[in-house]
């Protein structure tokens, strides 16, 4: 462990040298006109032969020239890391943005295109438009993709050297990409380099989060609207048992028996109860488990889910369909139309199909290790431009919550009675109106998720002597807070934390809104017994279960075994995938002989179509199991035979994959002789649309299958 922390700053002392190089140089280019130093970018960019430390230099040059910024050396250290292929963690506020260009620069030389993954669409347009003079002077085009765009336009963007753009709108034109029926519908060339801002929230946060387009009549669950009517009355324990740990709720006997007399069913677990039980399971989940300004919030007369790492609303995202249909029906709104999967990609998946892979946020160090093992990518820790002098001070804890948000409303009240700005960091909108509505005459902003789209405006006032400001955990990310006139003297801005996350990255990011490039500023989280960390996970170490830390670095190793353990799952299918997809390019390209158009357009929609069905196929039979599980008895981790999910689930895929195979030629030739009758009109699609949606919405089948041992273990 020694070693692997020694190698988080080792390139750190290896970089001096290349550094001093880079500033001798960049000297002598800072001597040029703007012709000459225009040439030399050129002439840096166009050469056979690139000397990385050369490029380095030549856009710093340039971003001075362009821009009046002047690059430090830790930005320069920071290009070095990036431009090697490596995550580089560098503090709120040390300029990141900048720090990249070289990089950008560096890997949009060989003209393949680079593609900077930002977190939304509002940095993708500003941080094309501000970088792109540098990009520019030195030969190299650049534009940004973001949502409304036409095909047209966004076929453009890709075509430059350097793209702007959020991972989802990436993401999105692949899936679209790859249901096109004609090789000038497609708006991607094929991926060459991915720089990555916010690398955590992409790589970790995000990763697992399916991207998913759909099209069609998925033929709705018909049980969601009388599951509600039944599961809406029923009662805690009577009806159904709650375990917090693992975020699930269980049918008791009495609940089973309201169910199967409410719609004569029989055995609600016989298997063609499956679609009932289902609505069921989901409606339960909507009722008991998804709170209000919790985890969604209705917003213009649709639920709209909340980010649990941001407190943002999280855009075009749906739980899996059922889920989301109780969740609508729960809140009486009108439930969208889901549709029929035609195809899906996890941002961890997306970003395995670029051959080069970096990235930049302010938070890595702490999943150093997840970072090397998941993503074979090594992370270096930058240091800041100037000493950090903020003060991070020991956690408040309290028994109670109430008595919690007590000292945090009198800590506000002393802090702006001396004028000391202050930032409070909250785990819900829910939690930010209540301490709102407590600080009553106090003046204060409140950022949640019912007021985002003013974020940029109300976070950048947060340094303002005498600013209260209460977010959702991190909200306004990627705004800097700069300190008002005399903020410095009264000791900067003050974070308050309200709770502490499962990941410690989470809450040194809320630090990190204060002591930006040597401000002071202080930092101090109030946590109390009752929080839903503690209450969730203390018994991981009943011992050590009232210390905040430790249970936040048990549940981190926990998390990311989860993750490991994930993956077994989901490489079979993304090996499928690539498989039907590279017959179906081949096709799309020619490179398969169909005889005539018709056969083209006939041959894709059939291969879109069975793959769809079996995506399907496969997502009914892996969402069943979680709920037949817990049905069992509490033996989560065995199916309804007493295996090993994972190998029915093997077992399942290896079967019916092949199947969908050998079915191909045949559906080709039917439908082929159909659209020559005229009985088929094998044209366009119809309409298609992408959201985002979480395919283990309560935890992983590991997750389950570790709490369940744990209950055991404590019987």
């Amino acid at each position: 462990m020694r070693r692997f922390l020694d190698s988080l700053f080792a390139p750190s002392r290896r970089d001096k040298a290349d550094i001093q190089k880079i500033n001798a140089l960049r000297a002598g280019f800072a001597g040029l006109s703007d012709d000459q130093l225009r040439a030399a970018g050129a002439r840096a960019i166009g050469l056979h032969k690139n000397d990385l430390l050369t490029v380095i230099a030549v856009t710093a040059a340039v971003a001075s020239r362009v821009l009046g910024l002047d690059m430090f050396d830790v930005q320069l250290q920071g290009a070095l890391a990036l431009a090697r292929g490596s995550i580089a963690e560098m503090q709120t506020g040390e300029g990141k943005t900048l720090a990249a260009v070289p990089a950008i620069a560096w890997y949009a030389r060989q003209r393949n295109g680079v593609h900077v993954m930002t977190v939304n669409d509002y940095l993708a347009r500003r941080d094309a438009a501000w970088m792109g003079e540098i990009y520019r002077f030195l030969g190299l085009s650049v534009a940004h993709v973001q949502q409304g765009m036409t095909a047209a336009e966004r076929r453009a963007a890709y075509a430059s050297d350097i793209t702007y753009a959020t991972a989802n709108e990436i993401g999105f034109d692949f899936l679209r990409d790859r249901l096109a029926l004609r090789l000038e519908d497609q708006v991607h060339r094929p991926f060459a380099a991915a720089v990555i801002d916010e690398a955590d929230s992409i790589l970790i946060d995000e990763a697992r989060i399916p991207l998913v387009i759909a099209g069609g009549d998925s033929g709705e669950n018909t049980f969601a609207y009388a599951a509600d009517t039944v599961v809406r009355n029923f009662r805690v324990p009577v009806h159904c048992t709650v375990d917090v740990g693992s975020h699930n709720v269980s049918l008791t006997d009495a609940g089973i028996a309201a169910v199967e007399n409410a719609f004569s069913c029989g055995n609600l677990y016989d298997q063609h109860n499956l679609g009932l039980l289902t609505a069921v399971q989901d409606s339960l989940h909507a009722h008991v488990l998804l709170r209000r300004d919790v985890d969604y919030v209705v917003k213009n007369a649709a639920i709209e889910m909340v980010d649990e790492f941001k407190g943002r609303i999280a855009q075009d995202r749906r739980w899996p369909a059922g889920l989301h249909t109780a969740v609508e029906v729960k809140e009486g709104v009108a439930a969208k139309r889901q549709g029929m999967i035609l195809g899906s990609i996890t941002l961890r998946h997306l970003v395995a199909l670029y051959p080069r892979v970096c990235g930049m946020t302010g938070t890595a160090a702490t999943q150093a290790l997840e970072f090397q093992q998941v993503y074979e990518l090594p992370v270096e820790v930058i240091p800041t431009n100037r000493p950090m002098i903020r003060a991070d001070h020991p956690d408040a804890v309290f028994p109670t919550r109430a008595e919690k948000e007590n000292a945090v409303v009198e800590e506000v009240r002393r802090a702006y009675q001396r004028a000391q700005p202050v930032l409070v960091g909250t785990g819900s909108v829910e939690e930010s109106e209540r301490l709102s509505r407590r600080l009553g005459n106090t003046p204060h902003q409140v950022l949640n998720a019912r007021n985002d789209e003013n974020e940029a405006a109300i976070i950048a006032q947060a340094g303002e002597c005498g600013a209260v400001t209460i977010s959702t955990n991190m909200a306004g990310r990627g705004t800097d807070i700069r300190l008002g006139p005399g903020a410095a003297e009264l000791g900067g801005l003050y974070v308050i934390g309200m709770q502490k996350h499962e990941s410690r990255r989470i809450d040194n990011q809320l630090r990190g809104r204060s002591g930006r490039q040597g401000d002071p500023g202080n930092s101090r989280f109030f946590v109390s017994l009752e929080d839903d960390l503690l209450v969730k996970y203390g018994d991981l170490n009943p011992e050590l279960g009232r210390d905040p830390d430790t249970v936040q670095r048990l549940v981190e190793g926990h998390h990311l075994d989860a993750r490991l353990f994930l993956q077994k799952y989901e490489l079979p299918i993304e090996g499928q995938r690539y498989r039907i997809h590279s017959h179906r390019q081949s096709v799309l390209e020619g490179k398969i002989d169909c005889a005539s158009d018709l056969e083209r357009i006939v041959t894709l929609r059939a291969i879109d179509d069975l793959w769809a069905d079996y995506l399907a196929r496969v997502a009914e039979f892996r969402s069943g199991i979680p709920w037949l599980d817990f049905a069992l008895g509490g033996v989560p981790y065995l199916t309804l035979d007493r295996r090993d999910p994972l190998y029915e689930y093997a077992q399942k895929i290896h079967q019916w994959f092949p199947e969908m195979e050998a079915a191909l030629p045949g559906e080709i030739v039917r439908r082929l002789a159909e659209a020559e009758a005229g009985a088929t009109d094998p044209g366009e699609r119809g309409a298609v649309w992408t959201y985002l949606t979480t395919d283990q919405p309560f935890g992983s089948f590991s997750q389950r299958w570790a709490r369940g041992i744990r209950r055991r273990f404590k019987k």
